[in-house]
């Protein structure tokens, strides 16, 4: 090194090159791909709309947050069932891509008929729902149960309509068509409602779900409310 200090004046301005090379590099990597943590937060939501796409070649979902006046908001879900398969079987993606499962279900054998688990991207379960078929035989009612949390019995409101599905499901071919009637499911525990489920009418098939309870599994509530419409004519 001279007096003049040239040896030190070269080290700091090679320490600056790497520092901006460095920065480059940093501004031109490329975004990580969202992670499923990065899902939209559906549990902070209360009332969802879940829509039938049209399709020949699978049932498929759209589920949105509903505005205040009842119309789809932001898609915070996407449906996929598994045709032909006689225990019904759908799965619930965190977006259109169908890359990251949100939920899933299919049927298996049970003392009741069949018990459908609903399970995380993992094969976790964290809750179940089977149809009652000793109490559907007049109104169609539904057990829905979150392990730990609460158990949910789940029936048709309206007598009449339960009277009128009844009766087309026993009439020749009609029994292989979805119920086109709007109506509408409530759900309770120990008598106190926390939760609906009302299909609408319109060209579309149509949903709402109305979540009563903040403890209330978001991801259970939309896959019975999927299961209503994909196990119909099952």
């Amino acid at each position: 090194m001279d007096s003049t200090g040239t040896e030190s004046s070269t080290g700091t301005g090679a320490e600056k090159d790497k520092a901006a090379v460095g920065l480059t590099k940093a501004r031109t990597a490329p975004t990580p791909a969202p992670t499923p943590a990065e899902a939209p937060d559906i549990q902070s939501h209360d009332t969802f709309v879940i829509k039938k796409a049209l399709s020949l070649t699978a049932g498929e979902y759209v589920v949105s947050v509903a505005r205040p006046d009842g119309s789809e908001g932001e898609p915070v879900a996407y449906a996929r069932e598994k045709r032909l398969s006689l225990r019904g079987q759908v799965t619930v993606y965190t977006d259109a891509s169908r890359k990251s499962v949100l939920a899933a279900f299919k049927g298996r054998d049970h003392e009741v008929g069949y018990m459908y688990d609903v399970r995380d991207a993992s094969g976790q379960s964290f809750g179940s729902f089977y149809e009652d078929a000793g109490a559907s035989f007049l109104r169609r009612t539904w057990q829905v149960r979150q392990p730990g949390t609460m158990k949910l019995t789940g029936r048709e409101r309206s007598r009449v309509v339960a009277f009128v599905r009844f009766v087309w499901e026993f009439v020749p071919y009609l029994e292989y068509v979805p119920f086109i009637w709007p109506y509408r499911f409530k759900y309770t525990e120990n008598g106190k409602p926390l939760m609906t489920v009302t299909k609408k009418l319109g060209l579309h098939t149509r949903y709402v779900l109305e979540i009563l309870a903040p403890d209330i599994d978001r991801r259970l509530a939309i896959a019975h409310t999927l299961a209503l419409d994909a196990l119909e004519v099952d």
